[in-house]
């Protein structure tokens, strides 16, 4: 299903592409032909719109209505049965939430600061904190983004940086990914490990704890990042590990589609290639509007914080004074 993207790459045709969590629906598009009436994407400024200096209205409505807290810690204590049974040890525990707001998806893209963004009409909006794969000048890195805290919680940095649980999950995750990248390039290294980013939200401040791996991608793999993409994806940090059975027990437990929720997309401009997990997403369905979000769950966890953290992170990245 990623053949597209193998044959652009081999005849160095710039493109978008889409790729939803499955691997089963991607979307590929040159860039020269995209319809910025249904699709537009903004990857750090490289985009398809230039009107950033839009200002939101200051009164518009974000509302959620998530699950109850027992309901989610049915759906806890099964992967925790997972985790003791050795199935796994890090399980990317996800849900979808019911929200109403006053601003439609293309708004939202719109005043959005983040980023990864991408709105496609009728269907989605993105704005990701997030880096999957960059691939410049033959060297290929990603950016495992692992542990977050309400920046308003006295020493947060401290804290989250100091938690031992958050240490072990982070930990867990740039051992997967330097296994991933080591199935496409060469000399994979850690760069940096447990780096501090903010996140401003409507009504708050999100820390967020990253690490940077880096390598020499495989040179045939250049001309088939069809190929490269099946082998990375789906991306660990939103998985978790070991990833095959890891992603059964997903299906299993979270009892809905993800669809291009926790997939990647981003863009190759005929040389080089930037991407983005599809984190902090809305979707719209015929019955409204449903924010996904999650976190990682190992055998340490807090159902009461973990629910929390799905709750934080439903939000839109909107400055009402902006």
């Amino acid at each position: 299903m990623l053949e597209q993207l193998n044959i652009f790459a081999q005849q160095k045709i710039p493109f978008l592409f889409v790729i939803d969590f499955d691997k089963t629906k991607p979307i590929v598009i040159p860039l020269d032909k995209l319809d910025s009436e249904n699709i537009l994407f903004d990857f750090k400024g490289f985009s398809n719109f230039n009107n950033n200096a839009a200002k939101a209205p200051a009164d518009f409505v974000f509302e959620k209505y998530p699950l109850s807290f027992g309901d989610y810690k049915s759906k806890f204590n099964k992967i925790q049965e997972h985790l003791q049974q050795g199935d796994s040890y890090l399980v990317n525990l996800t849900y979808e939430t019911k929200i109403k707001t006053s601003l439609s998806l293309k708004d939202i893209f719109v005043y959005s600061k983040a980023p990864y963004k991408l709105w496609i009409k009728n269907k989605l909006v993105v704005f990701s904190p997030e880096p999957f794969v960059e691939i410049k000048e033959g060297m290929i890195s990603s950016f495992p983004m692992k542990g977050t805290i309400n920046a308003n919680i006295p020493n947060a940095e401290e804290i989250i940086l100091k938690d031992g649980k958050e240490l072990a999950e982070h930990s867990t995750m740039v051992d997967l990914i330097r296994n991933d990248l080591s199935m496409v390039a060469n000399q994979v290294a850690l760069k940096r490990f447990r780096y501090i980013s903010r996140i401003k939200t409507f009504n708050s401040e999100l820390l967020q704890v990253s690490s940077e791996i880096r390598g020499e991608v495989r040179p045939e793999l250049m001309e088939n990042l069809g190929e490269l993409f099946s082998l990375l994806l789906p991306a660990g940090s939103i998985s978790g590990a070991p990833k095959r059975k890891t992603v059964e027990i997903i299906k299993e437990v979270e009892g809905y589609e993800r669809g291009y929720y926790t997939g990647v997309f981003g863009y190759y401009d005929g040389e080089n290639v930037e991407s983005a997990v599809m984190i902090r997403y809305i979707e719209e369905r015929d019955n409204g509007l449903f924010f996904k979000s999650g976190g990682g769950i190992t055998l340490d966890s807090n159902a009461e914080m973990e629910y929390q953290e799905l709750i934080d992170k439903i939000y839109v990245p909107i400055n009402r004074d902006n």
